[in-house]
């Protein structure tokens, strides 16, 4: 699955990716034929008999074009060789990729990951799954998907003892819900995948094998693949576990695979790539080219390299944009160049998974690179133009029989060849940075499909992809309005009074990942663009707050006075037994109630929500203390924490008065997450979390973060109230003042 940091965290021993180098650099050489394929830790950079840079490089591809001396068939036949010594070495069975219910794997060209939170897959105003409105955004730009990997883990997981699996099934509806979810899918001809964390070994023990765990799973709810997060390949336990319970599930890891053995029971794959100006080879797709990798770059704005690669070598493309809540939306001019693509896919499915591809098949000019995917009665070239040049000459010249017909699909039309000395000239037009694609069928071949494929590929190109626009804009936040309460002229009873002030607002999200990219963290009122870090002076009115979190007791008293039952019950008060606190629980903080719930009880006793900047302000005053009680750590003011896989109950309220804000405001860190501000954009709702808790799961780095620090706050994304809901977030109360 992850993320810039977690690449330079994890895969820097990793890296570069999966892939055939065409460019010359030192390592372990392994001869083949006359040319020397080079191996360095992953990867192959090969053909280099010398150490070549990328300039010696790319005369030498110019020289292919003419190819005077057999170069190029002497460096494919030395590809070809490696790949048979390399699938004779480890063994290779292709039984996984001729399985019948699993040919699906490879026709699934574009898939996206998406967070389960996001706007356009559940309407949390109507309690619903939208898939056709997700679906149907994603047609509408970019073509459509072939499968989608719902996210419902990361980033949430650790703020309470809830697992990876445990986060599943707390989706709306829980599996019952979740079986038609992905029934709804399938009846638009999308596969479903789920992730899994094999870091997930801090919070509770789910009393088996992590394999039969979310094999287990899957099966329950019918889904159809699994997706390795951080994973270098999943083990084959998980194919035997899935083969046993007769469920075919593709697998598909994140990362390289550590053992090429595995390729052979992981029909799909991520692949990270480096641009290059000479596109790189897909390692895995080579050895098997029904192996369906989808390159992956989330956090890349301009995906055009990204898709130009992919289209090189016929391999699929992960189309993420929901970053964690960060929305990346792939830009009108790469959305284009992605449906045109997909549409070729969609169209030639046999030919993109060709045993006899060829890449870097000779072409007329510099910067334009080719691939050629043979079947027995046509060919499919692939062609990318790197160069920032639009080309509208000639760009491949083929061997010619008479009767051979060819076409640009790219642009929807059938070509006429300018034959010379038995050779067919080829003229496409490729725009700077452009895609062109070419079939060629033999002498008395037809292909049924092919008239309307034309059509609609013609209609598409009526448009250039330089018309569209390619510059990328962060998504606009807003910030949820809180709305006063009744004015009081003194502190009610459980408050205290913060006076009026001047207040340098400091603070910045610990999200694990995203650097400080515009659109990052949340977007307050007087910003332009969300970002990670804020500073603004602000004028803050005198108010009361809750000395302590929101208690049990409190919370039974709303409860029992108003009748209050949510719509969504699903983890409401699951702490609580019968409809009550346990015998001693009830001056603990309440916790498993949603923003919902905590509004609610709030309207209920003429309260609101503190804004993120009035708790921060309660708990600093002006001197920007770093802790309520100063500025240095002192784990003697604070509950002390829970590291264990099960959830401990908070500390009861008002048993550190040392911990105490300059103000006299207790409990504010190191107790339980407090619920402030709401932010939303078009996509994605979350809620700014203030003072960390007492719960620190074990053993991984991709846990909810705390934040202690009273200039750090979390991000908590939103979805529904069953899913929202935590053993370890609270809240507490604030009431305006009359003057």
């Amino acid at each position: 699955m992850k993320k810039a940091s977690r690449r330079s965290v994890k895969l820097l021993p990793l890296l570069p990716a999966l892939l055939l180098f065409l460019s010359g650099h030192s390592g372990a050489a392994v001869a083949a034929d006359a040319v020397t394929i080079e191996l360095r830790g992953s990867q192959i950079l090969g053909p280099a008999q010398q150490d070549l840079g990328e300039a010696d490089w790319l005369a030498r591809l110019n020289n292919w074009k003419r190819d005077t001396q057999g170069q190029y068939v002497a460096w494919l036949q030395a590809m070809q060789s490696w790949r048979n010594v390399q699938r004779a070495s480890m063994g290779y069975d292709d039984a996984q990729y001729r399985r019948p219910e699993l040919r699906w794997t490879q026709r699934d060209f574009v898939q996206t990951q998406a967070m389960v939170e996001d706007r356009y897959l559940y309407d949390p105003a109507t309690q619903r799954y939208t898939v056709p409105r997700f679906l149907d955004d994603l047609r509408q730009r970019y073509g459509g998907i072939d499968s989608v990997l719902l996210w419902p883990v990361y980033p949430n997981i650790g703020i309470d003892e809830r697992n990876q699996w445990d986060l599943l099934r707390d989706l709306p509806g829980g599996g019952d819900g979740v079986r038609a979810l992905i029934k709804e899918f399938h009846a638009q001809g999308v596969k479903v995948f789920f992730p899994t964390m094999p870091w997930d070994t801090g919070t509770r023990d789910a009393g088996s094998s992590m394999h039969a765990a979310t094999v287990a799973l899957m099966a329950e709810v019918g889904a159809d693949g699994i997706n390795g997060d951080t994973m270098d390949g999943l083990p084959l336990e998980y194919r035997q576990a899935a083969d046993a319970r007769g469920q075919a599930l593709s697998l598909e890891p994140e990362l390289n695979f550590k053992d090429d053995r595995m390729l052979a029971y992981n029909q799909q794959s991520w692949g990270y790539w480096g641009g290059s100006l000479v596109p790189m080879v897909s390692k895995w797709k080579w050895l098997e080219p029904r192996h369906m990798v989808h390159v992956c770059d989330r956090w890349a704005t301009d995906r055009s390299t990204l898709l130009q690669d992919a289209f090189f070598n016929g391999s699929g493309i992960q189309s993420w944009e929901n970053v964690w809540g960060w929305w990346n939306q792939i830009t009108p001019r790469d959305g284009e160049a992605l449906r045109r693509i997909a549409t070729i896919y969609r169209a030639f499915p046999e030919h993109m998974v060709s045993v006899a591809w060829q890449p870097h098949v000779q072409t007329l000019h510099y910067g334009v690179y080719a691939s050629a995917f043979p079947l027995s009665d046509s060919t499919l070239w692939t062609i990318i133009n790197r160069s920032d040049w639009q080309i509208s000459e000639p760009v491949l010249r083929l061997p010619h029989q008479p009767g051979q017909r060819y076409f640009d699909l790219w642009q929807g039309r059938e070509l006429q060849p300018r034959i010379v000395d038995g050779d067919a000239e080829l003229e496409v037009t490729l725009e700077a940075h452009g895609y062109g694609a070419i079939l060629r069928l033999r002498a008395g071949a037809s292909m049924a499909s092919l008239p309307a494929t034309l059509q609609v590929l013609a209609q598409q190109a009526r448009k250039p992809l330089a018309a569209y626009a390619g510059t990328w804009q962060p998504l606009p936040q807003q910030m949820v309005a809180i709305a006063p309460t009744r004015a009081a002229r003194s502190a009610p009873a459980g408050m205290v009074e913060i006076p009026a002030g001047q207040f340098n607002f400091k603070v910045h999200g610990i999200e694990i990942e995203g650097e400080n990219k515009p659109g990052l963290d949340v977007q307050y009122p007087w910003e332009a663009v969300a970002r990670r870090h804020h500073l603004h002076s602000l004028a803050i009115k005198r108010f009361y707050i809750d000395r302590h979190p929101v208690t049990n007791a409190q919370f039974e008293a709303f409860m029992r006075a108003s009748g209050y039952r949510p719509a969504d019950a699903h983890n409401f008060l699951r702490h609580w037994v019968d409809g009550a606190p346990r015998a001693g629980d009830a001056q603990r903080p309440v916790v498993w109630v949603s923003l919902e719930d905590a509004r609610a009880y709030l309207r209920w006793a003429g309260k609101r929500l503190p804004h993120e900047w009035e708790w921060q302000y309660a708990a600093q005053g002006s001197d920007g203390r770093l802790y309520p009680w100063g500025n240095r750590w002192d784990s003697s003011m604070v509950q002390a924490p829970e590291q264990g896989r099960s959830l401990t109950a908070p500390a009861l309220v008002g048993q550190h008065p040392q911990g105490a804000s300059p103000f006299g405001v207790e409990d504010l860190v190191g107790s339980v997450w407090q619920w402030t501000s709401e932010f939303a954009d078009q996509h994605t709702r979350a809620a700014v979390l203030r003072g960390g808790s007492y719960y620190q799961p074990q053993n991984s780095y991709w846990y909810f973060p705390q934040a202690y620090r009273l200039d750090e706050h979390g991000k908590y994304l939103l979805m529904a109230p069953s899913k929202d809901r935590a053993g370890t977030i609270g809240f507490r109360g604030v009431q305006d003042s009359a003057d």
